[in-house]
């Protein structure tokens, strides 16, 4: 049992009015989603995305968008994934 490593894979699936949104985050180290609408900002520790569930931030550390496609709603993000933060705000200028 000693040196097994284990890999762990969640996935969400929400069926949003505009656009099918997806989250697949792939043992803390690859995100990929669908539903995203605009980056609203982004460095190395923080992503800012609005989707069409909403505002959503991800948090951790060396992360860096790896593939970006508006026109078709969907990226890819690599880094240690700390937290995945889902807000009430559905657009980035609109008040919570």
């Amino acid at each position: 049992m000693y040196g097994t490593k284990f890999r762990l894979k969640t996935e969400f699936r929400f069926k949003a009015k505009s656009n099918n949104y997806k989250l697949v985050l792939d043992n803390r180290k690859r995100t990929n989603l669908t539903g995203i609408e605009d980056v609203v900002e982004f460095d190395t520790t923080q992503i800012v995305l609005e989707s069409s569930m909403g505002m959503l931030v991800i948090k951790g550390a060396d992360l860096k968008i790896t593939r970006l496609s508006i026109e078709k709603g969907e990226a890819d993000i690599d880094g240690s994934v700390d937290s995945v933060i889902y807000s009430q705000i559905k657009n980035y200028g609109e008040k919570g």
